[in-house]
């Protein structure tokens, strides 16, 4: 799938005469707003959920939950763990916009996999400062669906933890796997 503000591969960095990335998006979002219809929303999601899901490029969540417009709240960070800032947009999500239920999505082949806490070390060599944040990486993705689960589920500043499932997204065949949260 291509969309109107893709770039060829072999792009080269922008130079004043062409166009960015940036650019091309901005120019896809002109086209798209003078279509654009209000579609006299309120922030309350009408399915009244929140899904968890890493930031993957791979993951359409829409079309692979037969979403639409409206229908939930979406977090995406690289992992699709649950972090304090996970739990912070949760929080709101559910004590001011009226979310009852949590879907946690992790997915096959993620980039988590393949990195350590190192990476904090290495950015702290390169830059003279460590982040504050942790990495959360992984080496088992089932596991890793677990841990966020009972991280949602043991929070007391969430109010709705009895509905928290959570998945495991195939990437090559789009399928959902559930996680059993006690095996």
């Amino acid at each position: 799938m291509t969309t109107s503000a893709h770039l060829p591969a072999e792009s080269a960095p922008a130079s004043p005469e062409r166009e960015t990335v940036t650019d091309r998006l901005v120019l896809a979002n002109a086209r798209y707003a003078a279509e654009f219809t209000d579609p006299g929303m309120d922030a309350r999601p009408v399915l009244k959920v929140a899904v968890v899901a890493c930031m993957d490029a791979r993951l359409d969540l829409h079309a692979a939950l037969g979403l639409e417009l409206g229908d939930c709240h979406t977090i995406r960070n690289a992992g699709g763990v649950v972090t304090d800032d996970t739990i912070r947009s949760l929080t709101i999500s559910q004590r001011a916009l009226g979310t009852r239920s949590v879907i946690l999505i992790h997915h096959t082949g993620c980039g988590l996999e393949n990195l350590t806490e190192d990476f904090r070390h290495e950015l702290e060599d390169e830059v003279g400062q460590r982040p504050a944040w942790a990495v959360e990486a992984f080496r088992d993705v089932d596991q890793d669906v677990r841990q966020s689960m009972q991280r949602v589920r043991t929070n007391p500043f969430l109010p709705h933890r009895d509905d928290v499932r959570g998945f495991v997204f195939d990437v090559h065949t789009g399928l959902l796997r559930e996680i059993n949260p006690a095996s």
